[in-house]
């Protein structure tokens, strides 16, 4: 993974884009925090079966509570 500064990926950005589409990823920074990745686009596989980041929600189990709902009322 590559790494940049905003200012540097929009003083090079063919660069970078050209990196990222070679495979690589870029991660820019911002004042010293990461803001973005830019990552490859693989051709041939839609967006929606493309490998995402997978959801995390905190808090009770959905399918738990609607079950003990279900005992209580019973």
């Amino acid at each position: 993974m590559r790494e940049t500064t905003f200012t540097e990926l929009r003083n090079h950005a063919k660069d970078y884009f050209d990196a990222v589409e070679g495979g690589d990823t870029v991660r820019v920074f911002r004042n010293g925090k990461p803001i973005a990745e830019i990552v490859p686009i693989h051709s041939g596989v839609p967006s929606w079966k493309r490998q995402g980041a997978p959801l995390t929600v905190k808090g009770l189990s959905l399918s738990r509570e609607i079950l003990s709902d279900r005992d209580d009322s019973a």
